[in-house]
């Protein structure tokens, strides 16, 4: 590395600074900071040895300067999407001038974990959240159908055997998506990250995220009606989501292995 590698990393720093003060809502438990904070050493971890250029090449002017365009666009949109989106470009543009070609290939693969570095989707997730609670309600109430209990469905408020379960905000499954991406992007790299089903398991950790946060608000509701709404709303209602958190992690986990083992080459034989 030389000096001007130094600076560009220090104006990332101060860039990704601003991205994460802007607005502090999404600093309101540790299951919604944590990730965030962790996925940027874990962009770091998984890419080394970052083994840099020892000549002096510049980052393209073309890109960089439209990276820099969006950045200011996210700042007038107010829209930390866009931010995230345009902080990663500009740290790909520095990278990919500085990185010989191997490790290049291998960050880029990784560029995921920077643009979830910061709370885009606890800050304007919304939609996506609205989404997760109503298909998690529907799919919650007819479970509970179909075990024959007596359910009544509207929207994402749902009331079995008279007990009614709001499934609000908390329980959008927005801290869920944002875990299971960040980390199991690092599991898809570590186990298929030089084989083209690392791209198409990104989209699975989705799908994965969604049947995590359903799972907890089915447990949740079980809990409410054997034991007690108090019993579920306290501290099994925290420490419940981060073990089927856990779980789903481990489901992820075997799912990558099995697709490693299968996807490996048969050795040739002499």
């Amino acid at each position: 590395m030389i000096i001007r590698d130094y600076i560009f990393m220090v104006l990332l720093f101060f860039l990704a600074f601003f991205i994460w003060v802007r607005d502090l809502a999404w600093i309101s438990s540790l299951e919604n900071t944590l990730p965030i904070i962790l996925s940027l050493p874990l962009f770091i971890w998984l890419g080394w040895p970052w083994k840099f250029k020892t000549g002096r090449d510049y980052p393209q002017f073309g890109s960089l300067m439209i990276c820099s365009i969006g950045f200011v666009i996210g700042v007038l949109l107010n829209s930390t999407f866009v931010l995230a989106l345009s902080w990663t470009g500009i740290l790909w543009s520095w990278l990919s001038s500085r990185l010989d070609r191997e490790s290049a290939m291998s960050i880029r693969r990784l560029l995921i974990l920077p643009i979830l570095a910061f709370p885009w989707l606890a800050l304007e997730g919304d939609m996506v959240g609205w989404w997760f609670r109503l298909s998690s309600a529907w799919v919650t109430s007819k479970i509970f159908s179909i075990m024959g209990f007596d359910v009544l469905h509207e929207g994402t408020r749902i009331i079995v055997q008279g007990l009614p379960v709001g499934i609000g905000e908390p329980c959008s499954g927005i801290n869920v998506l944002q875990s299971m991406l960040i980390a199991g992007c690092a599991l898809a790299y570590i186990y298929l990250g030089k084989k083209p089903a690392y791209w198409l398991n990104l989209a699975l950790l989705i799908l994965i995220a969604w049947m995590a946060n359903t799972a907890r608000i089915i447990i949740i509701c079980i809990a409410a009606l054997t034991l007690s709404p108090e019993f579920a709303l306290g501290l099994f209602h925290t420490y419940g989501g981060w073990f089927v958190l856990f779980m789903m992690l481990c489901l992820t986990w075997i799912i990558f292995s099995i697709q490693r083992r299968l996807l490996q080459e048969a050795p040739i034989k002499p």
